[in-house]
């Protein structure tokens, strides 16, 4: 679902515009942080936990620097993350995966980005030991990818340097370097929801990914301070809360992957909770295929564990409980305003089947209905901007579920 000046972003999610508010100037040179990787000698067959370091190369992508052994990993007591985090806090995802981490999960280093927010981010894998294959073999986890290491295929496929490195390393990942953090408070009105194309308009419509809205006011008035498609956000968390078992999790990520397919499961009423993995405590997202199917058992994306079994087939997303702390989010009223475009003939229009909000603050309930904005003439400026009961257009009623199905198939994802 902007982090603060003291928190360390953990680990790339696939899980999802920014604002920056006096934050480092990510153009400048890159800070070099010291962190840990893992490398297999091709002479003694053993995987290794070397000392690392970014050096800038002025590519855009850091390149990592291998600089002094600490051990063979079997060798060292404790699992050896990385120690340091980079000067840029980010929010990484990768588009039609079936699985992500929503959560914080493990201090990372990013490297470098050139721009603010992209679609061509190539990261680094952070490998991690993860237990045994069915054949008895050692095995180990990429959790920047989401894949598992250690086949023979992976062995045969090792660069020159050894370096440790997943199927999917060179995978290009979206990102959002200082997303919007947005805090909890109680004399403000949240809402948050999964930002779709149009369903109708007078215009062409382009279809483009999904991006997260925001609307923020404080309680009581009519005028929103926030109200603005962002690219991904990331949401506060107080532990105190409970709402998930690893207390290492400060902050969940709202990507768009993961808030089109919660909303998805909202509107179609699949069976949706979240569940934990019993080996890290991390909570469990489905994507893509695995969020339009409930099952039982899950993989984590956190640690590589796929022995994560819920109790009914269900579609496992941490925005589940984060959704439902605040009361209100499951009511819903269907407004008793009625539009009639054909009285706007010669007016831009746009028209959305309004969504469940992905998070909702407010102590009312929801409007659902048809979503509708026009224009002066051709101009920018809105005349109408409102959600209806009723809509006509072209002399009849329109079908908010087949508005909702035109806003999907305008989605690439």
């Amino acid at each position: 679902m902007r982090e603060d000046h003291v928190h360390r972003a953990k680990g790339p999610q696939l899980a999802p515009p920014y604002d920056y508010q006096g934050r480092a100037n990510h153009h400048q040179p890159h800070q070099c942080l010291m962190f840990y990787s893992r490398k297999l000698n091709r002479e003694t067959g053993l995987v290794e936990v070397w000392e690392c370091e970014w050096s800038n190369p002025g590519t855009g992508m850091a390149k990592k620097e291998f600089l002094r052994k600490r051990g063979n990993e079997d060798d060292l007591d404790v699992e050896i993350n990385h120690k340091e985090y980079s000067a840029a806090s980010a929010i990484c995802w990768a588009p039609g995966r079936t699985i992500g981490n929503i959560a914080v999960s493990s201090e990372e280093v990013f490297g470098h980005f050139e721009g603010r927010a992209g679609n061509n981010a190539i990261l680094p894998c952070h490998v991690v030991p993860c237990g045994k294959f069915r054949n008895g073999a050692k095995r180990w986890y990429c959790k920047t990818h989401q894949m598992h290491w250690g086949t023979l295929a992976d062995l045969e496929a090792l660069p020159p340097s050894g370096e440790v490195r997943c199927s999917n390393h060179a995978m290009p990942m979206s990102y959002v370097v200082d997303p919007l953090v947005v805090e909890f408070n109680d004399f403000e009105e949240i809402g948050i929801w999964c930002s779709l194309p149009p369903a109708l308009s007078s215009r062409a419509i382009e279809k483009r990914p999904p991006k997260i809205h925001v609307h923020k006011r404080f309680a009581g008035a009519d005028r929103k301070v926030l109200d603005r498609d962002f690219d991904a956000i990331v949401c506060s968390y107080n532990q105190d809360t409970g709402l998930f078992a690893s207390t290492e999790i400060t902050h969940i990520q709202v990507t768009p992957p993961a808030a089109f397919e919660f909303v998805r499961s909202l509107e179609v009423g699949y069976d949706t909770d979240c569940v934990s993995c019993k080996k890290c405590g991390y909570p469990h997202l489905d994507l893509g295929s695995f969020a339009r199917h409930p099952h039982s058992k899950h993989f984590c994306g956190n640690c590589g564990n796929d022995s994560v079994i819920s109790a009914e087939k269900i579609v496992s997303t941490p925005l589940k409980p984060l959704h439902d702390q605040f009361h209100k989010s499951n009511e819903y009223v269907t407004p008793d305003r009625a539009l009639n475009l054909d009285d706007y003939e010669g007016h831009h229009f746009e028209m959305w089947s309004s969504t469940p909000a992905v998070l909702w603050t407010a102590n009312r309930p929801q409007e659902q209905g048809i979503h509708v904005h026009v224009y002066e003439g051709d101009g920018p400026r809105r005349i109408i901007d409102d959600t209806f009961g009723e809509v006509v257009y072209r002399g009849r009623k329109l079908d908010r579920k087949i508005l909702w199905q035109n806003m999907t198939d305008n989605t690439l994802y």
